[in-house]
């Protein structure tokens, strides 16, 4: 076909930083797939790539009609494997619609939608977090369906973890309060919900469509309780003074249990601030201020 794939810097260094070899060897089969797949479902390119953390985006048209499309490929692990599965549970109905998926590579053939018009353009960061409480309630109003990784399982390896990465804390604060978050998630961890959660829903993975205002893109499911969204809301955006009303204008929205809420908020900034020890890498300030202000200690 003669195409040129273009592979942009950012996601060569995101996939060495966090896949090393296994996400360089991604890499370089990129322009390779993506021919491969614009031949099998009849695409032509339709503008230049686009890439997140994780994959490489190809705005697309059907050959056949001309109908505008995304052509996402991405290295698949225990959270991608899930998005096809979500997705056509949702058909369409909150979420970017599936048109095509490939089980092997976890290649998808998306609908387009509009990159110019993201949630995190909207000036009111509260009306933001509003418009992803909104999406939340409806996607979450549905069981997860079988086979997707589930959160009580996410929170027992945490538990499990956490005595040894405090350990590798040097600040005493820092270390008794993430312990209290793992108090939390402890107290919790034996009703881990089982509705199909978006995973990342944050301010750059809701966009704009003519068919809705605002539609949710690259979910990481899992099946748990919808206390557990919430994190991605506070974080992005970050303003020290909006995470309590942010926090309450949400669970507002969802109808949550506050306490219930709180506790796998809390577990959420565990989960990250282990990623981050066992990386060896600073824990992030933002994460831990919104514990204290969860936890009442700011």
């Amino acid at each position: 076909m003669g195409e040129v794939i273009d592979v942009p810097a950012e996601l060569a260094l995101s996939q060495e930083k966090y896949n090393g070899a296994r996400g360089r060897a991604f890499v370089q089969r990129l322009p390779g797939l993506a021919t491969e797949f614009l031949d099998r479902w009849g695409l032509r390119p339709d503008g230049p790539s686009m890439s997140g953390v994780c994959a490489l985006v190809l705005p697309v048209v059907r050959r056949a009609d001309g109908t505008p499309a995304v052509l996402k490929l991405q290295l698949l692990d225990a959270e991608s494997e899930g998005e096809p599965v979500a997705l056509r549970v949702w058909d369409g109905d909150g979420a970017v619609r599936l048109l095509d998926h490939d089980e092997a590579t976890g290649t998808m053939l998306l609908e387009r939608l509009d990159p110019a018009r993201m949630l995190r353009h909207l000036p009111d960061a509260r009306a933001a977090a509003l418009v992803i409480a909104g999406l939340l309630a409806h996607l979450t109003s549905v069981p997860a369906p079988p086979g997707l990784r589930r959160l009580g399982d996410l929170a027992r390896a945490m538990l499990e973890r956490t005595p040894r990465a405090l350990e590798r804390v040097p600040d005493p604060g820092t270390r008794r309060l993430l312990a209290d978050c793992a108090a939390a998630v402890r107290e919790v961890a034996g009703t881990p919900g089982d509705r199909l959660l978006h995973g990342d829903l944050h301010y750059d993975n809701v966009l704009a469509a003519d068919r809705a205002p605002w539609l949710a893109i690259d979910p990481k499911p899992l099946a748990g309780d919808p206390g557990f969204e919430l994190l991605p809301a506070l974080y992005n955006r970050f303003d020290p003074d909006g995470i309590s009303p942010r926090f309450d204008a949400m669970t507002g929205v969802l109808g949550l249990d506050r306490a219930r809420a709180r506790a796998w908020t809390l577990g959420r900034v565990l989960q990250n601030c282990l990623w981050e020890i066992e990386g060896g890498r600073p824990l992030e300030a933002e994460h831990l201020q919104i514990a204290r202000r969860l936890l009442g200690r700011a």
